[in-house]
């Protein structure tokens, strides 16, 4: 029981002296990959707005060229009906 205890403070401060040795190397070295994620992350963001305006326009497109073809066919439909009314 008390060897597991002296184990454990061992294992303990071996894990704090190990930490306080990483740690400057490791916010040294995550500081630049944070920073290149980030700017990755804002491009990324950038790309999706960019796909998203161009989905929008297509859809757009797609809406008035409906719109368009179904006044076409109500004016074909009116012009067919006064010529029909003319004879």
């Amino acid at each position: 029981m008390i060897q597991k205890n002296i184990d454990k403070i061992i294992i303990g401060s071996a894990l704090a002296v190990a930490a306080s040795a990483l740690l400057p190397i490791a916010k040294s070295t995550l500081r630049p990959l944070a920073a290149a994620g980030m700017q990755g992350s804002g491009g990324l963001l950038h790309q999706a707005r960019s796909l998203l305006q161009m989905a929008r326009e297509e859809v757009e497109d797609i809406v008035a060229e409906a719109q368009f073809e179904r006044m076409k066919k109500q004016l074909d439909k009116e012009i067919a009906s006064l010529n029909d009314e003319e004879k």
